[in-house]
């Protein structure tokens, strides 16, 4: 039998195991997307705790855009590209009905350049990642593949916003609910796809216009997101190694996908109140892993949590330390940049953690901006994703009801 994909999966679960049949479930689709006000803001300082219409501390508002504007229901992931020839800034933003891409390059006056329209049906998950001046794009719309897309084109938009077409479509697998690439390698891996009974599904990208299949790896189950580095961490076992860390639904796996069409399972590892294992990012240092989980305060009525995994012995990783914030919202995605941590916590918006303490088992919030203004719900609205990134301090923001927003550090 063709295995489902996980959201489905969570879905049926959810409505077995459940009295409320109207209960939320994972990621699933927003609520009536709301545009915040006008279609287009620009730049609101954060004074006295506000930026324009939303919450802030230490984060001002340089533009947002609503989804009404890019012709769109709801949006879900963002990622972000700098033309190395020109310097200017891009942020791409997953809608229902396609990818987003906006020139953020001028402080308030953010450009909405064109949308690449979904290759074959409108989903609520997208998923987008950058190699090589190159967007990747993935999605849960039955038979969609992968799209690549040469950002270069964005340098010569003269009638924006254009409807644009893709440079390719990789068809190896339909469905995918993740992407990740190793940019040091050169390789993607498809997560939660038709294939490998939803593990990684291995790409070689190295020719960017012209992605070639390179094997897959099964054995640990379905994948719903991952990274993957090239090992330079403490663990001298694996130097130069090629490690894959999966969030599994219930699990961490590491694997060495070192060799393509040998990849093997080094680890795996569990935690208490287990919801939903959903994804992970190493410190810079990649001794420790930062981990959410989507339902742990949903099933469990905690506060957000966030956890970390000492990685210092890859084939025995142990927990080292749980962050508790402030509020009951979900977690979803979180990046690490320096000694801070940028989780999109849904109906809390960013919070940014300072985690330069994280040894001494030291970890606190220092900022953050909210996008949904109304409540901190335990629900699935608000940021889907964040993208920190940028040389120039700009912070890219994807809410599932109100767009994209752009935001940077105060003075």
């Amino acid at each position: 039998m063709k295995k489902l994909p996980s959201a489905v999966l969570f879905v049926l679960l959810i409505f077995s195991c459940s009295n409320n049949d109207d209960g939320p479930v994972p990621e699933m689709v927003p609520n009536t997307p709301d545009s915040g006000g006008t279609p287009t803001t620009s730049f609101e300082p954060c004074e006295n705790g506000m930026a324009g219409d939303y919450p802030c501390d230490g984060y001002d508002l340089l533009g947002q855009i609503s989804l009404s504007s890019f012709n769109a229901t709801s949006g879900n992931d963002c990622w972000g590209w700098t033309d190395s020839t020109t310097g200017r800034e891009y942020a791409l933003m997953g809608l229902d009905n396609g990818t987003a891409f906006v020139d953020i390059s001028d402080e308030g006056n953010l450009v909405y350049l064109g949308k690449l329209p979904t290759a074959t049906q409108s989903s609520t998950w997208r998923d987008i990642k950058v190699y090589n001046d190159h967007a990747f794009i993935v999605s849960e719309a039955p038979g969609h593949g992968m799209q690549v897309f040469d950002l270069t084109r964005l340098r010569d938009v003269s009638n924006p916003p254009e409807t644009f077409t893709a440079d390719f479509r990789y068809d190896e697998f339909g469905n995918a609910h993740n992407i990740v690439i190793n940019e040091e390698t050169g390789f993607a891996y498809a997560v939660g796809t038709d294939t490998f009974d939803g593990g990684g599904h291995f790409v070689d990208l190295q020719d960017p216009d012209n992605p070639v299949s390179a094997d897959g790896y099964s054995a640990s189950g379905y994948t719903h997101d991952a990274q993957v580095v090239t090992y330079n961490g403490p663990d001298a076992d694996y130097a130069g190694s090629e490690i894959f860390i999966g969030a599994n639904e219930n699990n961490v796996v590491l694997v060495d996908v070192t060799d393509k069409e040998n990849a093997s399972q080094i680890a795996s590892l569990q935690y208490g109140n287990r919801g939903y294992t959903h994804q992970g990012w190493f410190t810079e240092d990649q001794r420790y892993f930062i981990l959410g989980d989507e339902l742990d305060e949903l099933n469990f009525g905690l506060n957000s949590r966030t956890l970390i995994f000492d990685f210092t012995d890859l084939d025995a990783p142990v927990l080292h330390h749980t962050y508790i914030g402030p509020t009951s919202a979900i977690d979803h995605n979180g990046y690490v940049k320096g000694n801070e941590f940028f989780l999109a916590n849904y109906t809390a918006g960013m919070r940014v953690l300072d985690i330069s303490g994280i040894e001494g088992k030291s970890i606190s919030e220092i900022g953050f901006f909210d996008t949904f203004p109304s409540s901190s719900v335990t629900d699935f609205s608000g940021v889907w994703s964040v993208y920190p990134y940028f040389e120039s301090g700009k912070i890219v923001m994807s809410d599932t009801d109100r767009g994209l927003f752009v935001v940077r550090k105060s003075n």
